[in-house]
């Protein structure tokens, strides 16, 4: 007989079925139940904490197949975990990248055998996400994927991402876009604007990524189906969204925490840990995003968790790759910025925007308390200060930009099926 659980006492919040106040969660068998109070139920007691439906993170790298030098699906998923995240959406940028059902297939069988959060395959958008042939949307649909995307590239031929859409909408599956326009961007390593001038490095403008922002809610109306603009992080794009969104377009974007958190002028130090791709960009851009969350043009919060050596970092900034880690990190930065600091959304909606949200995008049963659901349980305590040593890190890397930054709210536990994956 599977044992009984009880989280009592606790603030629950769950945003899919408008719940918010003192409560109990019950479950057994790794599924969400109804109260059955009794002898041998065993008790959690989270008197000053937040109870909330798994954290979900649909953009993270986890860099297997073919690149456990920088992470592999067992650290990953550790340091999901360790951040509050019970489930985790892979992109497709691996070695081979995943644009097969075999691929899809060996991510998901390795996923069950060591990851300690559930994992959900995006599959690519063509083949070797060169952009050209479009990978089978049908085989990689039936392996598994929850989502088509080539990240770390963007489809440049409009007429491809055209078919790439309507193939995807004979499945369901929304499309997911890396918004960057190569012609505009060229070799840009930071934003375009004073600062790339006054270092003298190659500025990656707004435009660029705005182009592909346009054409996507363009595709989007034309083929009446879901495309979503990844890690967005410039005010022109807000608006291009904004604007999209009130007519209906079914058109979305997400941001992620360092474009809220810092802006181009931390390249100063010519730091490897500050570049990623789209750039850190101008306080007019930061109040921009934080404006598109609170009024809800922004409808998803990620890290795009990009893991790379230190070795691959510690080299001219030109030269190192984009991209830094985030996935321990993240929400205690949103917590910390948007609620407690700018009161720019309540804590239900910044939970939200990590459970209900990404798990309507995505079509996942996952996202709420509601009973029969899986017990997938973050517990928050949102008055908690602490500081982050990316020493003790879960991850196998250690790019990150906020080692020895101290926020207030972070995740104490991590509840995946029922099974606690990881407890501060």
């Amino acid at each position: 007989m599977n044992t009984i659980f009880r989280i009592a006492n606790a603030r629950v919040i769950d945003p899919a079925s408008n719940r918010d106040g003192t409560g109990d969660i019950w479950f057994s068998g790794g599924r969400i139940i109804a109260p059955r109070p009794g002898p041998g139920v065993e008790t959690i007691d989270a008197r000053g904490l937040v109870a909330a439906p798994g954290l979900i993170d649909l953009h993270v790298h986890l860099r297997e197949p073919g690149q456990s030098h920088k992470e592999t699906i067992a650290s990953a998923t550790r340091a999901a975990a360790a951040g509050g995240f019970t489930s985790v959406v892979a992109m497709p940028n691996t070695s081979p990248c995943a644009d097969s059902a075999a691929t899809i297939t060996w991510i998901r069988e390795k996923a069950a055998r060591e990851a300690v959060v559930n994992v959900f395959c995006t599959g690519a958008i063509t083949k070797g996400l060169r952009g050209e042939e479009l990978a089978p949307a049908g085989s990689l649909h039936a392996a598994g994927v929850v989502a088509l995307t080539d990240d770390g590239h963007c489809v440049q031929n409009h007429g491809t991402m055209r078919r790439a859409v309507e193939y995807a909408r004979l499945f369901g599956l929304p499309v997911m876009d890396h918004c960057q326009d190569y012609s505009l961007v060229g070799n840009g390593v930071m934003h375009e604007g004073s600062w790339s001038l006054r270092l003298g490095l190659p500025g990656w403008p707004r435009a660029g990524e705005e182009m592909i922002v346009a054409r996507n809610i363009l595709l989007a109306e034309l083929c009446d189906s879901p495309i979503h603009c990844q890690h967005i992080s410039s005010g022109g794009s807000v608006r291009l969204l904004r604007e999209a969104r009130s007519r209906g377009v079914k058109i979305s974007g997400e941001v992620c925490p360092h474009h809220i958190a810092l802006t181009d002028a931390e390249l100063a130090a010519f730091d490897s840990n500050f570049k990623m791709n789209p750039p850190l960009r101008a306080p007019e851009d930061v109040e921009a995003l934080i404006e598109g969350i609170a009024d809800g043009t922004l409808t998803i919060l990620c890290s795009d968790h990009a893991p790379h050596a230190s070795y691959e970092k510690e080299v001219e900034i030109d030269q190192a790759p984009f991209g830094i880690t985030g996935l321990e990190t993240e929400f205690a930065i949103f917590h910390d910025l948007l609620v407690h600091k700018r009161q720019a959304i309540s804590l239900p909606r910044l939970i939200a925007l990590f459970t209900s949200e990404p798990a309507k995008l995505l079509k996942l049963d996952r996202g709420t308390l509601a009973e029969g659901s899986p017990a997938d349980i973050t517990l928050i305590d949102p008055g908690l200060e602490w500081t982050f040593d990316k020493s003790r890190s879960c991850s196998l890397s250690q790019n990150t930009p906020f080692h020895g930054h101290t926020w207030r709210g972070r995740a104490v536990r991590t509840i995946v099926a029922g099974i606690t994956a990881w407890q501060l």
